[in-house]
C-alpha cells in the first residue's frame, strides 16, 4: 500500500516535468529579449520603448492564458447524473440483467441525454457510477467524468474542457503571436550578429538561440492551433473528430455542428468584448448542447431544466417493451 502511494506521488510529480520545462523555456526568452536584445543590443531609445511595450502585452496574456488553462479544474458532472444511494443499492443487488437495465433505463428517461454508445446503449461510467452527460467523457489520466471532454494535455498537466477550453484557445493563438513578434524583432540583429556586424559574444548567444526557438515553436504551434480552429468552425472536439458522436438514428459527425457564427459562439460567448480574455464567456454550463435539426432528436436548449425534469417520461416512448430492451454499456 504504502509502495503504491509512493509510486502515485512520483507519478503526479512527474506529470508537471512539462510544465516545468515550458515555464523554463519562457523565463529565458523574457530574460533573453529583454535583456540581452533590448537593454544590450538596441541603442534607439524610441525603439527599446516600444519593443518592450509590445512585448510584455503579448507576455502578459500568454501567461495568463497559459496559467487559466492549468489551474482552471475541470468541471464534473451534475448531481443530478450521479446514482442515488437507493438506484445504487438497488442495481448492485439486483442479479437479473434485464431489471439492471431497466433500472439504468428509469434514469435515463429523466435526463436530457442525446448521445449513445457505438452500439446504441445508453453511456454509463461504471467507475464514476453516472450516466454521461452528451459530450462527456472519463479522463483515465484525472480518474473522473469530465463535460465536453477535448483532451488531457501533458504540456498543460490538465484535462481540456468545456471549464477551461477557452482558455486553451487563447493560449495557443497568444503563444502563436508571443513567438511571431519575437522572430519579427528578432531577426534584423540576428543577421547583423550573423554577418559580424555585432559582436558582444554573450548577447549573441542570446539572440541567436532565441530565434531558432521562437520559429521551432511557431511552427509546431502553428499547426496545433490551425487544427482547433478547424475544430470549432465545425463545433466538435478532438474525441468527436476521431469518433463521431453517435444518436438516437446513428453516428454523426456534424451532430452539434450550427454554422460558424453559433459554433464561435458556444466556445467564446455572445459579448465579443470578451472573446480575447482569458475569462468565463462560454454558453451553458457544460450538461446541454444544441444540435442540429434531426428528425428524431429534439434541441435540449429548447426546454430548461426544469422541463426536462418534469416532462422526460412523457418524452419517451410508452412501450414498455422498447424501454426495456435498451442497452446498457458501461464505459470506463
Amino acid at each position: 500500500m504504502a509502495l503504491s502511494r509512493g509510486l502515485r506521488c512520483c507519478q503526479r510529480a512527474f506529470a508537471w516535468l512539462p510544465v516545468l520545462i515550458i515555464a523554463l523555456v519562457v523565463l529565458w526568452s523574457y530574460y533573453a529579449y529583454v535583456c540581452e536584445l533590448c537593454l544590450v543590443t538596441l541603442s534607439n531609445p524610441v525603439e527599446k520603448v516600444a519593443y518592450l511595450t509590445i512585448f510584455h502585452i503579448l507576455f502578459v496574456l500568454f501567461v495568463w492564458t497559459y496559467w487559466k488553462s492549468i489551474f482552471t479544474l475541470p468541471v464534473q458532472p451534475g448531481k443530478k447524473y450521479h446514482m442515488s444511494y437507493a438506484d445504487k443499492e438497488r442495481y448492485e443487488n439486483e442479479e437479473r440483467p434485464e431489471v439492471q437495465r431497466q433500472i439504468l433505463a428509469e434514469i435515463a428517461r429523466k435526463l436530457p441525454v442525446y448521445t449513445r454508445t457505438g452500439n446504441g446503449g445508453i453511456r454509463f461510467c461504471d467507475r464514476c457510477q453516472l450516466i454521461k452527460p452528451d459530450r462527456c467523457h472519463h479522463c483515465t489520466v484525472c480518474a473522473i467524468c469530465v463535460l465536453k471532454m477535448d483532451h488531457h494535455c501533458p504540456w498543460v498537466n490538465n484535462c481540456i474542457g468545456f471549464s477551461n477550453y477557452k482558455f486553451f484557445l487563447l493560449f495557443l493563438a497568444y503563444s502563436l503571436l508571443y513567438c511571431l513578434y519575437i522572430a519579427a524583432t528578432v531577426f534584423k540583429y540576428f543577421i547583423k550578429y550573423w554577418t559580424g556586424e555585432l559582436t558582444n559574444g554573450r548577447s549573441k548567444f542570446h539572440v541567436l538561440f532565441l530565434l531558432f526557438v521562437a520559429v521551432m515553436f511557431f511552427v509546431s504551434l502553428m499547426f496545433l492551433f490551425g487544427y482547433h480552429c478547424w475544430l470549432v468552425s465545425r463545433n466538435r472536439s478532438t474525441l468527436e473528430a476521431f469518433s463521431a458522436p453517435v444518436f438516437q438514428n446513428g453516428p454523426d459527425k456534424n451532430g452539434f455542428n450550427l454554422g460558424f457564427v453559433k459554433n464561435l459562439q458556444q466556445v467564446f460567448g455572445e459579448e465579443k468584448k470578451l472573446w480575447l480574455l482569458p475569462v468565463a464567456s462560454s454558453q451553458g454550463d457544460g450538461h446541454f448542447f444544441p444540435m442540429r435539426a434531426l428528425c428524431e432528436a429534439q434541441n435540449p436548449l429548447l426546454a430548461n431544466e426544469e422541463q426536462w425534469e418534469d416532462d422526460g417520461i412523457d418524452e419517451e416512448p410508452h412501450d414498455s417493451g422498447e424501454a426495456s430492451s435498451l442497452a446498457i454499456e458501461r464505459e470506463t
